[in-house]
């Protein structure tokens, strides 16, 4: 076994590599660790899953920062990865790069085995072989699936997804767990749930609206309007980051396999919810959209979509009392920023 990667503190010689950095959540991160001192490596591929313009514009307001340099790149060339890993000597590494979407994933299914089950082992090698003290990845609340019981708990079992999107993400976590306990590398899944803001992602909900009634189309609501979801705004998801970030995960000393929880192990291995724990109805989030935008929105109500959930809820409470987590945003102070930036941005 590998010897066990040791506790470390942000300073101005932290290394952190940041894969997905032109990726809505990857680039506010390393805004926010570039502002801490911390010497970034982003590193993406820049791909076409959603408008690459908006990926570039990411980049070009992160490019020329101190401390920051960039590498295009993808997480399956995996020679390419263990150049940069050499070449990086990483304290950390925050796992962002996956293929999104879970309705992408009915349409798609072979692009998330080659960046979400293939990069990922490519990540995770790298992580082993060279000394990395905290590998952080990106889960995400999907893994719940046909789960009933809300707030979701990371100590819950989530053995059904409904997507492939959702299966890959639960066998990141497993892949992890598996690296933890054969090579003490310290990693903690983090399960995102519904993040938005500005910068975010045009395949998102949020942005989909905005753009529709902006134009005067009808917008698309699934499960005639019946949708809960837990809507995080990007500046509290990367204060919990960060603040993980600095709590490398630790074995837990009461995890036994006679009865095993699922969110920790007797490795060094962590999942955390990182969610506003608290719901909002679908049509209040509209509500308050149109609010913001001056404008009405004709609804087009469709049924429930495969894979999909009618409702999201994140129990956080081991993110508050592990890295004092505190989501403080409201949807109505959250929705603002982000039609303000769409204005700004678009020109709309």
């Amino acid at each position: 076994m590998a010897e066990a990667a040791r506790t470390f503190r942000v300073t101005d010689g932290t290394v952190a590599l940041v894969t997905g950095v032109a990726g809505f959540i990857g680039y506010h991160l390393a805004e926010r660790l570039l502002a801490d001192g911390v010497t970034v490596v982003g590193f993406d591929n820049v791909n076409d899953y959603y408008d690459v313009r908006l990926k570039e514009a990411r980049l070009a307001r992160l490019a020329g920062r101190p401390g920051y340099r960039f590498v295009r790149g993808d997480l399956t060339d995996r020679k390419q990865l263990e150049t940069v890993f050499a070449e990086t000597e990483a304290d950390i590494v925050v796992n962002l790069a996956a293929q999104a979407g879970v309705r992408h994933s009915l349409t798609n299914p072979h692009a998330y085995l080659d960046s979400n089950l293939a990069g990922f082992l490519n990540l995770l090698e790298g992580c082993r072989h060279h000394s990395v003290k905290h590998l952080v990845f990106a889960s995400s609340s999907s893994v719940y699936g046909a789960n009933t019981t809300v707030p979701f708990s990371v100590h819950d079992n989530v053995d059904h997804p409904l997507s492939l999107y959702a299966a890959s993400k639960k066998a990141n976590e497993l892949m992890a767990h598996t690296y933890a306990h054969l090579y003490g590398i310290p990693v903690t899944g983090l399960r995102f749930f519904t993040v938005y803001g500005p910068w975010g992602r045009p395949d998102m909900a949020m942005f989909l609206f905005t753009r529709a009634i902006l134009e005067g189309r009808p917008i698309n609501v699934f499960n005639h309007g019946r949708m809960r979801r837990d809507f995080t705004y990007i500046d509290d998801i990367v204060e919990g980051i960060v603040g993980v970030c600095l709590n490398p995960a630790t074995p837990n000393p009461e995890w036994t396999g006679s009865a095993p929880d699922p969110g920790t192990g007797s490795a060094p291995y962590r999942l955390y919810n990182i969610g506003n724990n608290t719901p909002v109805e679908l049509e209040h989030m509209i509500a308050v959209l149109e609010d913001c935008l001056g404008q009405k929105a004709a609804r087009n109500y469709m049924p429930m979509q495969p894979g999909d959930v009618p409702e999201t809820h994140a129990d956080i409470d081991d993110l508050v009392r592990d890295v004092g987590f505190r989501p403080s945003t409201p949807i109505e102070v959250g929705v603002r920023r982000f039609v303000d930036w769409y204005r700004d941005f678009y020109g709309a």
